[in-house]
């Protein structure tokens, strides 16, 4: 798979999707189709929100956030709607981490994570990246069959603690060495 890329990093895209920068008018789909659903949440660090006044606190605060990040929402082409978000951060020279991907529950199995997981990849060899990390907990299976369908690599488990509830859980890490061969990554 290989993705478009705007000049400027604002969006990307595939065959199915765009990642692009948050905008206030996508509150209503995100909190729809994201935010609002505890199944979602579920595995994530943040906490579902309430209603559609948070909703619109919640967008002000992703738009901000995303102007100084590698951070953007997941937009359906099809539909335009805004279904997700995903991330990287560079946590060390050539070497850079997601900072998570999250689709809505009737998004999920449609091949979008895939799509997102790769534009990412290659998204970080266009930055020089050498190494890419992602981590799931232990009992998000779609999230450890998308690590694996992408040809990530299980590297150790981390004990971490939930800052929601308090309870422990374990993390898994995945490791991929990107090579650039053309514009495909290996």
């Amino acid at each position: 798979m290989t993705g478009q890329f705007m000049r400027d990093k604002r969006w990307m895209e595939t065959e199915d999707i765009i990642l692009g920068k948050a905008k206030y008018e996508d509150w209503r789909s995100i909190y729809c189709n994201v935010w609002s659903r505890p199944e979602t949440a579920e595995y994530m660090i943040w906490k579902v929100t309430a209603d559609e006044d948070e909703a619109r606190e919640r967008i002000q605060q992703t738009v901000a956030w995303q102007e100084t990040h590698d951070a953007w929402l997941v937009y359906e082409k099809i539909s335009g709607q805004a279904i997700g978000f995903a991330g990287v951060e560079e946590t060390g020279p050539h070497i850079y981490h997601e900072t998570g991907i999250a689709l809505g529950p009737e998004y999920v199995g449609r091949g979008y994570g895939k799509q997102i997981l790769c534009l990412l990849m290659e998204y970080c060899v266009s930055l020089g990246g050498q190494e890419f990390y992602y981590s799931t907990r232990s009992g998000n299976l779609a999230s450890k069959a998308l690590a694996l369908s992408c040809g990530l690599v299980y590297q150790h488990l981390e004990q971490k603690t939930d800052q929601r509830s308090g309870k422990t859980y374990e993390l898994e890490i995945y490791k991929k060495n990107l090579k650039c061969t053309g514009s495909e990554i290996e």
